[in-house]
């Protein structure tokens, strides 16, 4: 699916190399931008039912509790799945996907096996979070804001003299371009992973505190701690390494700050 997607992105990109010459970027812009907002809104209901079967939550005491929840929380919540994660992993898991009625929450068979009733809702309840805060709109503006800023620099360096001979190429090209620009990208790529890791850990804090708020903090603690053993994680992560590669915060920092 990467290749077949990504290959069509990129083969339209140099179309648009083709026709446009170092302007391509404004027309890549606009593709990516849009491709991106086509995938979070129909990326739940396309792309996942092609590897993952999605069923409906039925009635029941769980449907209840989280109807309960989203009531009193004031979040309208009517599309909610299941999804049969446990045929590649162990793992567990929920997010959130799509916007206004596309709007859902997914939920892992192996999170219903793992966890209780109100521990699964305190999950749903910082997944609300995410929404309520708008992370998942300001992520989509920074990534899009980033990837034109990429875009715009690489139309700077695509058709470099200077790039190809660097690689032992002395007619320059898109593709001899792109390769050089990926080289000399890289280190900036690092800085900008390290801000959006730490705007990540920084949002995952208000999602807890947005749980703790509308649910408690309890039931989304006990929840974290069964998280982490099935997933395997590193409880005492070293600090350093948490700041450079973690895009949430570790299992302590998270329950340090839900028992402020």
């Amino acid at each position: 699916m990467s290749v077949i997607l990504g290959g069509g992105i990129l083969a339209l990109i140099i179309w648009f190399y083709e026709f446009a010459g170092t302007h391509f970027w404004i027309y890549a812009w606009g593709l990516v931008t849009i491709f991106s907002l086509f995938m979070n809104m129909f990326y739940a209901k396309l792309i996942v039912p092609l590897f993952n079967k999605q069923t409906p939550l039925a009635a029941g005491s769980l449907r209840d509790k989280i109807g309960a929840y989203a009531q009193k929380s004031g979040f309208k919540l009517d599309n909610i799945f299941i999804i049969d994660g446990s045929k590649r992993s162990t793992k567990s898991n929920a997010y959130f996907s799509g916007f206004g009625s596309q709007k859902r929450i997914t939920l892992y068979d192996t999170l219903i096996n793992d966890l209780e009733e109100d521990e699964i809702v305190a999950v749903l309840a910082h997944e609300v979070g995410h929404y309520k805060r708008k992370h998942i709109i300001y992520n989509l503006i920074l990534t899009t804001g980033l990837t034109g800023v990429t875009l715009w620099l690489l139309s700077l360096f695509i058709s470099s003299p200077l790039l190809s001979e660097a690689l032992g190429v002395s007619v320059p090209s898109f593709h001899i371009g792109m390769i050089a620009f990926g080289m000399l990208y890289s280190p900036i790529s690092e800085i900008t992973g390290l801000f959006m890791n730490s705007l990540s850990r920084k949002f995952e804090y208000q999602a807890d505190n947005y749980a703790k708020e509308t649910h408690n903090s309890n039931d989304l603690i006990s929840s974290l701690k069964k998280l982490s053993k099935s997933s395997l994680s590193n409880l005492t992560p070293h600090p350093a390494y948490v700041w450079f590669h973690y895009s949430h915060p570790s299992l302590l920092q998270r329950i340090v700050n839900l028992k402020k």
